[in-house]
């Protein structure tokens, strides 16, 4: 019997930040807007410790702050 798998598309998303705010761009335009005051460990994190983030299921994962913004 043959075994089929198949893969779910990996959504791309653009995240930006302006103004004390989290932008979350998705693959269709819509765009979320998130304070950065909700997120202390983003709100005084460095740009290098902004920019290495990674989509997973769950959210926005920032790993070297350890912290998820859910999606």
């Amino acid at each position: 019997m043959a075994l089929f798998t198949s893969r779910k598309q990996e959504k791309k998303v653009k995240v930006t930040f302006a103004n004390g705010l989290l932008f979350v761009e998705k693959e269709n335009g819509k765009q979320q807007a998130f304070p950065l005051e909700w997120f202390p460990k983003l709100q005084d994190a460095t740009d290098e410790e902004r920019e290495d983030w990674e989509q997973t299921p769950n959210g926005i994962r920032f790993n070297k702050l350890d912290t998820i913004i859910p999606l």
